[in-house]
């Protein structure tokens, strides 16, 4: 997932950058308003994060031209200005969310998640693909290369959340978070037991491997090695 933060206040850009990055998001930034227009307006984002009160071009402005142009890309705004007529201004502007500072990031990445969700129904995606890799939503089936595989239900939620994260590092944690629906040591081998079962049916096989171990770091899905 792609996501811009604009940002000016360096000391929050850089703690955002920073959280983000270890939940396994690539992340842009940029430090003014008149930037942050040009990288969304020229570039793709799975979600936008904007401050409201920018150096050259505010926040809300920002927000307003690209809802102009119909761009739908969801955006949370930040600022220190909390009011109920600030935030309605927020929301009227085109914001899917408002977060007032100072904030604990775990709200931020919790709305980040919701305005993600949200979008992702809205799409009504019915069907998953890397490489050759694919997964329809509706028959609950998987194949490769036009290869069916028979995958139990936890293997199926495990393929599911990696190809939905495909080319990002996914975390042992967010694992267990997301698949397994419960926190417990992040050392336990469950995750490695599914992982293998889970590699054995889509790569064996295949000339190229597409779920790969990042070494200290967790797991990605992708075709790039």
């Amino acid at each position: 997932m792609r996501v811009l933060l604009i940002e000016d206040d360096t000391s929050v850009a850089e703690y955002i950058v920073k959280g983000l990055r270890e939940s396994g998001y690539q992340v842009e930034h940029a430090a003014d308003g008149k930037t942050g227009l040009v990288k969304a307006t020229t570039e793709e984002y799975d979600a936008l994060i904007v401050d409201r009160m920018l150096p050259h071009v505010d926040g809300l402005t920002i927000i307003q031209t690209l809802r102009a142009s119909n761009d739908t890309t969801p955006a949370l705004i930040l600022s220190a200005l909390g009011e109920v007529d600030d935030r309605v201004k927020g929301l009227k502007a085109g914001g899917d969310d408002y977060l007032v500072k100072p904030f604990a990031f775990a709200e931020l990445l919790a709305r980040i998640e919701v305005i993600l969700r949200r979008q992702e129904a809205g799409s009504a995606v019915t069907r998953l693909k890397v490489a050759d890799l694919e997964m329809d939503l509706l028959a609950h089936k998987v194949s490769r290369a036009g290869q069916p595989f028979n995958l139990q239900p936890r293997e199926y939620k495990l393929l599911e959340y990696l190809m939905r994260h495909a080319g990002q590092v996914v975390t042992r944690t967010m694992l267990l978070e997301n698949v397994w629906d419960y926190h417990f040591d992040p050392q336990t081998n469950v995750i490695d037991v599914h992982i293998s079962r889970l590699r054995q049916k889509i790569d064996k096989g295949f000339d190229k491997p597409l779920l790969n171990t990042v070494r200290g770091a967790g797991y990605m899905l992708d075709d790039s090695q």
